[in-house]
């Protein structure tokens, strides 16, 4: 349900639109709004796509309220919840300028940061750009970097996902630290999974990185992301989190289709067996019913990995993850 905050009025294009959904979100989208006013001299270089998902509390009148500081503006509302994914794409339909990019509800952005993306964007030439982001939790902040060597210098994003067993750029998922030129759009590859309420970014990140031409990860002011919140996604424990194994069989099918799924496959392989040692961990503290359903999620999703790759990541794991994931596999029938 479109809300047009400035309907009829002429400005100039914008240089890029922020994509921002929430939920739920109105202790803290004051702040995240605020940020984006101080973004650019010139307000009309921003446009706002705000999604109000479904929201119980003040959120979308936060939104409505912003949307008046800015020439360009639409505040979008779902009566019901669709989730993280599906009102992103939503935003997406919405994009007007050379480049975008996604703000979370809890989080924000000093000053200047877009003016000095979009620079940087044009500047270099390349698809997208990867920042670090800052942690937040409590009074405490943390500095967390993107993993990849090289700063400032264009790069082939598929040269960006290996090594296996370390952390590199698909293990560095978060839509909103960055920016993306317009043509990752009309190439299809910034949309995410619809309906997927938890890690909707694991595939969209790799079909980025497979299939964009080029990127940077480049220095700018921070985002800083906000943890411990009661309604985020990474504190919650619900059915939500059974999205997580069908995330990763996406992952797998994205891997499989690649021209070179031979080489990227023992990564994918990895970071499958990894994040599920992470979740099983995680629902010894679920409902048992949904506690039975996300293992069983999982042991169909490692049912699928080749036996040989299988085996020689997890003995390369640490004891703890390797004794969470034996049974699993057993069953599965991935590991003899």
């Amino acid at each position: 349900m479109p809300d047009t905050a400035h309907p009829g009025r002429s400005v100039r294009t914008p240089l890029v639109t922020v994509i921002l959904p929430a939920k739920d979100a109105g202790e803290f989208i004051g702040t995240t709004l605020e940020t984006l006013t101080r973004q650019f001299d010139d307000p009309a270089a921003l446009k706002l796509v705000a999604i109000d998902d479904g929201s119980r509390d003040d959120t979308g009148a936060l939104m409505r309220r912003y949307a008046e500081r800015f020439p360009h503006a639409e505040v979008l509302r779902n009566p019901a919840p669709r989730g993280l994914a599906s009102a992103r794409n939503q935003g997406l339909a919405h994009v007007e300028g050379d480049a975008f990019c996604f703000l979370d509800g809890d989080d924000w952005m000093q000053p200047q940061r877009l003016e000095v993306l979009t620079t940087r964007l044009r500047q270099l030439d390349c698809d997208f750009l990867r920042t670090d982001h800052v942690t937040v939790t409590g009074g405490r902040r943390a500095l967390v970097r993107a993993p990849h060597p090289w700063r400032e210098r264009v790069s082939s994003p598929r040269e960006a996902i290996l090594p296996e067993n370390e952390s590199t750029m698909v293990d560095y998922p978060y839509a909103w630290a960055g920016i993306f030129h317009r043509r990752i759009l009309d190439r299809g590859l910034a949309e995410f999974p619809s309906g997927l309420f938890t890690a909707e970014d694991r595939p969209w990140i790799w079909r980025l990185h497979l299939q964009a031409e080029s990127f940077a990860v480049v220095d700018a002011p921070a985002l800083l992301y906000r943890r411990g919140v009661a309604t985020s996604l990474t504190q919650a424990r619900d059915r939500r989190q059974l999205d997580f194994a069908r995330a990763m069989n996406e992952v797998l099918d994205i891997v499989e289709r690649d021209p070179e799924a031979e080489r990227f496959l023992g990564k994918a392989v990895w970071t499958a067996l990894a994040l599920s040692s992470h979740h099983l961990v995680r629902a010894r503290r679920m409902d048992p019913a949904l506690r039975g359903q996300m293992r069983s999620g999982i042991r169909d999703m490692l049912a699928r990995l080749p036996a040989a790759e299988a085996r020689a990541v997890v003995e390369r794991f640490d004891g703890p993850r390797r004794r969470v994931l034996a049974r699993i596999l057993r069953q599965a029938g991935s590991v003899a």
